[in-house]
This record gives C-alpha cells, structure tokens and sequence, in this order.
C-alpha cells in the first residue's frame, strides 16, 4: 500500500490523505479508492507483473481510439501497481440490482443502458483488432488451448465436484468437436474475455466506460455478446436478451448470409461462456466454499436450460449434452424468470423493410401510420422527429391521429391481456410510416408510455430502428 501512496504523491503532487480498499469479488487483484486535497484515484495492486501490464497497454490503447475507458495515471516500475481513473461506484449490474431491490426491473432506462453497451462493445471489438496481442495475458488469443483450459476447468471443478457421471474419454473428444466448431468463427477481433455488467461504469451523466480487460486477447465477437446477455448474476428475461441480440447485429450492420453465419456459432459460444461461468462458480463456490458464487450456480444452470431447450447447438456433442441433461444438474432452487411478458415496440420506414422479430414467435401487429398526417412535408419540421416538442405539438392537435392510436391500444390491451393469462413471453408491435422519423416514431413513443403505465407487469422495450442506425 505505501507504493500506492508514493505513486499517489508523485502523480498529484499532493500526500495522499485517505487510501480505502475496494471490494473485488473473484478477482486476486486489490482495488483501492486513493484521494488527496484535490485529487483522487483507484490504486490497484496486481500480483501478475504481465496481466498488468496488458491492462496499461490495452488502456493506452483504447483511449487513443477514442473508446471510454479510464486513464492510466502511474505504473510501478515493476509492474506491480497502478493508478487509475476513479469512474465512481455505479455499475450497470449494480443499478439493475437497485431497480429490482426498489420494485423496479429491466425498464427503459435500463434499455437504453444495455443497447448503448453493445453500441460500444461493437466498436471495442473493431478498435482493438489491431492491438499487440503479444503483450495479452496468458495466451495472445482465445484459442483451441485456451477454450480447453475453460471445458476443462469446467469438467474438473463443477462436474467432478457435483458426482456428474461421464465417460472422460468421450468428453475429451467433445471437447475438441466443440473447440473446432466455435473456431470456424472469424476470430480476427478483441475479446474482452470478460465483458459483463459488474465491468461497465455508469456516470452521474450517463456515459458508459469500460474497465477490467486485461485478459482481452484476439478472438470471436460472439463470446463477448454472450458475456454480457448471458450473465448468470443479471438474469435477464430471455425475451430482453434477443431483442439485445437484434441491435447488437443491427450496430455491426449484420444481415444476410453474414447474419446467419454470426448466429450459426452464437449459441456455442454462449453454451461455452456459461461452461467457463460454472466452472467458476464451482471453484470459488463447491470448493472454496465462497457463499456468492455458490448463490449463483442455480442462476447460470438456469441459463443453461434455457439454452439447451431453446436454441440449436452443435449436435457431435453426445456426451457432453448427456452430461449436460443429467438430473443432479437440474436447476431445482433457481427462480425461473422467463416467465412474464415482454412487448417489444419499434419504429421503422416501410422502405427499409419489414422489422424482423428477434423472438421467432412471429405475429404481433404492424401498424400502417402513412395514413395520417405528415408533419415531414413541411420544412419547419424536417429537421426533427416523433420525439421532439414541435412534432409532438403538431401531431396532437390532429385528431385522426389520436383516434389511430385509440384503435391501436384496443387491438394491443385484447393481446397483451390474452398473452398474460396464457403465459405468452413476448409480443411485438410495430409502427411504420415513409420514413421512419415523424409519425411512426411518435406512435411508438405513445403506445409505449401508454403499455408501461398500464401493465406494470411486463417489460416494454422501445426501439427506433431507423434512428438506431
């Protein structure tokens, strides 16, 4: 700690007056809040000489790109402590947790927080394309060792250590059936290798920056978005998560036979990040006997069911599924919280398309809005949307419009109101017009706050596809 308050000194120039220590959790590296009379910092004390300094260069690294993450203030010169940026205490997971602690959950401000994530995690991913993965620790890539040392960690401290029965030879060569399939992947981007939402800060202002990625190394995109939706500690509705999915392949601009070869390998890296995560739990949990990560095993074995259930994987893989599918690993304490209902709501232009439904329920309704009145014909208002005052003004006072919206919420409420009583996941409605930027967008806004105020009970995501792009 006094190599802390030295690098401290030197950098503000000023003693370093107060030097509280952070919690961790799974991580060996001891975090610090250090602050002076006009200066504060996060002090960090690593034990691997090379993590660290993969963490300062990939910092360097990213800041010069532009992307948000902390500033490296000082660095021992054996590599043993750093200073850092101090972005607060908010995290994206730990602002969900409060939401849901108030009552709250999965709204639309949490929304925006996760598609603006993987906005940015889509430019990560490109920006540290180039980075010198000589300097990643342990391996420059996440390659077929590094995903047999995760199966691996997998099979010896969660199987193992639950009685799982299996054939140990036949796993192997499941194993490397899987390690070959998840490499068919364009594997030329950075993985974040641990891209959740305890690792995004959430500012005062709402800015989004990106901390812990000092075990980034070259790899498939697809393993940090299975990293962020999949997390077993967030638990988000599986119907949140496919709309999630949807704009990050919107943010990559993904369509086509490109769209379909990106989801090809998705739900094997997802099968593998939840693998790597019980594998995890197991360790600090079954074996080190730490009570939160034993808290979390029914969560990421609930993850795994729905995977399992719900979404194509490679089929060679007999006995690892077996092993996979056995009883003792049925998530009997876990809540299930797919239940609940979902309405997805978007915007679009009928030029780009119809919208696609992340789901695969397909139905729903699409809502024809070029029928009423544009305010896009008049100069005075082409410069905004449905969101903003002039528009907005000018809409309400037309009263085709408020009827179409009166007939719109008759049609949902008979939907939403069936899909509760029946346990239906997910329902999708849709309004478009010629552009995608008055009227639909307006529509959307009011069905949306209309839903949310409504039926506190579901979930309403809002969407403005034309916008988003």
């Amino acid at each position: 700690m006094q190599t802390l308050k030295a690098l401290f000194e030197q950098w503000a120039g000023e003693p370093c007056g107060e030097c509280l220590a952070l919690g961790a959790n799974g991580s060996s590296r001891r975090y610090y809040r250090l602050s002076g009379a006009s200066h504060r910092c996060i002090g960090t004390i690593g034990d691997e000489p090379r993590e660290n300094r993969a963490f300062v260069a990939f910092a360097c690294h990213f800041r010069a790109k532009g992307i948000p993450v902390p500033e490296v203030y000082a660095v021992s010169d054996d590599l043993s402590h750093y200073l850092q940026e101090d972005l607060g205490d908010t995290s994206l997971y730990g602002l969900l947790l409060d939401k849901r602690r108030q009552g709250g959950g999965f709204d639309a401000d949490m929304a925006a927080l996760y598609r603006q994530a993987l906005t940015d995690l889509a430019a990560i991913q490109q920006a540290g394309a180039d980075i010198d993965f000589s300097l990643a620790y342990p391996r420059p890539a996440f390659d077929r060792q590094s995903i047999l040392w995760d199966l691996n960690y997998f099979k010896y401290f969660f199987l193992k250590l639950n009685h799982i029965d299996f054939d140990e030879q036949l796993l192997e060569d499941d194993f490397h059936t899987l390690a070959d399939f998840l490499l068919g992947a364009d594997c030329g981007y950075f993985l974040y290798r641990d891209f959740q939402g305890r690792n995004i800060m959430v500012t005062e202002n709402r800015d989004l920056y990106y901390i812990d990625f000092q075990g980034g190394r070259r790899g498939a995109a697809q393993y940090d978005v299975a990293s962020l939706l999949y997390s077993a500690k967030s638990d988000l509705p599986e119907p949140v998560r496919l709309d999630l999915l949807h704009h990050y392949l919107d943010a990559r601009h993904l369509s086509g036979d490109a769209k379909s070869q990106w989801l090809n390998h998705f739900w094997a890296y997802v099968l593998v990040r939840i693998l790597q995560t019980l594998g995890a739990y197991g360790y600090r949990g079954l074996y080190e006997n730490k009570p939160y990560f034993k808290e979390s095993i029914p969560l990421a074995l609930s993850n795994l069911r729905r995977l399992l259930d719900s979404h194509p994987l490679p089929e060679a893989l007999p006995e690892l599924l077996r092993a996979l599918r056995s009883p003792r690993l049925a998530p009997a304490s876990a809540q299930d919280t797919a239940s609940g209902l979902t309405v997805r709501v978007l915007s679009f232009s009928f030029k780009q398309g119809l919208p696609d439904d992340p789901s695969g329920n397909g139905g729903g309704f699409i809502f024809d809005c070029r029928a009423l009145p544009n305010p896009g014909r008049y100069a005075e208002y082409k410069a905004y949307t449905g969101k903003d005052r002039p528009v907005i003004d000018f809409l309400r006072r037309e009263e085709a419009v408020a009827q179409f919206l009166d007939h719109a919420k008759t049609l949902v409420a008979q939907s939403v109101g069936k899909y509760l009583e029946r346990r239906f996941t997910h329902l999708q409605v849709a309004f478009g017009c010629t552009g995608g930027q008055h009227r639909s967008v307006y529509c959307a806004e009011q069905l949306s706050r209309w839903l949310s105020d409504t039926y506190p009970d579901c979930t309403v995501l809002l969407t403005h596809r034309e916008q988003e792009r």
